[in-house]
């Protein structure tokens, strides 16, 4: 893939501590095969060497302990083990062909993914360790491929996310330096407004970063399930009551106290919340419980909307992934499920027999610390 300037980028499997592009990637191309057949004629070479060898020995022991003579019982087991040889040669060289040449595919394959071809694709031929070998191959260029189209989706979901409020700044603002617009509360609250969104957007792209190179910082502190599912439905009461979708909780008090960051865990809750009511028709209800679970407490955060396609199910935590007829950039779920599993927990969804959607996340109990 080809970047500013001219440059490469880096493939998530290059290693560290080479550089790419290659300095010379011809000689590159050219000589990593040179190498590895140079290094397997190396096995050849010592496996012919010891099976030699200890052909020798054997005769030898063989003529000591059975007393064979030289002159009439050395040529026939020297023929014997000339055979052995032999055999052991073409043995060899089958198995050294039927390793050499999925290695090869590999190498060749490995190229064109260098030069950012993440369509190709190799065999799974040859040992077993060999068609593990291809099959681990062929599911990194697929995620890598895969990747690079959500990469690509992102930008152009961001550039549009980010076109309309930057079109209201600017029109606004020009407006009003124009003196089209009187520079009163009103239109300063509309520029404020769309600034909000774009902070937003932004936010969510360096939180999903940030927690993705493990670098998120995490102030835990004692709180209740409660607190987080009441907090979370105050803030989306205004927003739900437009739509008209009614906003429940069903958490006992007996739970026992959670040692999280409530902001992080309030991000997670809003980010279902948000996704719960953008996806609720007018009459419907969302409800968010919690219970005791397996040395944890379980939140659940149901919705009466038509549910999660069948098709987006097992992929619904992953980024970019969202509806065609949704708005957004789809980064909320998948920031969900960092948040959660930066806390230790686990989330997952699906769909519910009458009609809706439920994702749950699960929160481990920890001490306090001191």
């Amino acid at each position: 893939m080809r970047g500013s300037g001219g440059s490469q980028r880096r493939p998530p499997w290059w290693p560290d501590d080479e550089p790419f592009p290659p300095t010379d990637r011809e000689a590159w191309r050219r000589n990593a095969p040179r190498h590895f057949r140079r290094r397997i004629g190396f096995v050849f070479l010592a496996f012919f060497l010891i099976l030699f060898l200890t052909s020798a020995v054997a005769v030898g022991v063989l003529t000591d302990v059975f007393g064979v003579k030289p002159h009439h019982g050395l040529v026939p087991l020297a023929a014997l083990f000339g055979v052995l040889i032999l055999a052991g040669f073409i043995a060899f060289v089958r198995w050294l062909r039927r390793m050499a040449a999925p290695v090869d595919d590999v190498m060749t394959a490995a190229d064109r993914v260098a030069s950012g071809d993440y369509s190709v694709r190799v065999a799974e031929r040859g040992p077993g360790e060999m068609r593990r070998l291809a099959r681990s191959f062929n599911q990194m260029t697929e995620r890598l491929g895969s990747d690079e189209e959500r990469r690509r989706a992102l930008l152009a979901d961001v550039a549009h996310e980010l076109r309309t409020p930057l079109a209201v700044i600017q029109g606004n603002t020009e407006g009003m330096i124009d003196g089209l617009y009187p520079a009163d509360r009103q239109h300063l609250a509309t520029l404020l407004e769309e600034a909000k969104v774009m902070a937003r957007l932004l936010q969510d792209l360096q939180t999903l970063s940030t927690a993705e190179a493990g670098q998120l910082v995490l102030h835990r502190e004692p709180t209740t399930a409660r607190r987080l599912a009441d907090d979370a439905v105050a803030s989306f009461a205004g927003v739900a009551a437009d739509k008209g979708v009614s906003l429940r909780t069903s958490v006992p008090d007996e739970l026992p106290d959670l040692n999280a960051d409530p902001f992080r865990i309030g991000e997670v809750l809003s980010n279902l919340l948000a996704n719960a009511v953008r996806h609720t028709p007018h009459g419907g209800s969302i409800t968010i419980a919690a219970r005791r679970a397996n040395h944890g407490v379980a939140f659940a955060v149901t919705d009466t909307g038509p549910g999660i396609p069948a098709e987006q199910l097992p992929d619904v935590f992953d980024r970019y992934v969202k509806a065609a007829d949704t708005g957004g950039s789809g980064l909320g779920l998948a920031i969900a499920r960092t948040l959660v599993q930066a806390h230790g927990g686990t989330i997952t969804a699906a769909n519910e027999p009458g009609g809706g959607a439920t994702i749950r996340f699960t929160l481990p109990i920890e001490p306090a610390p001191r």
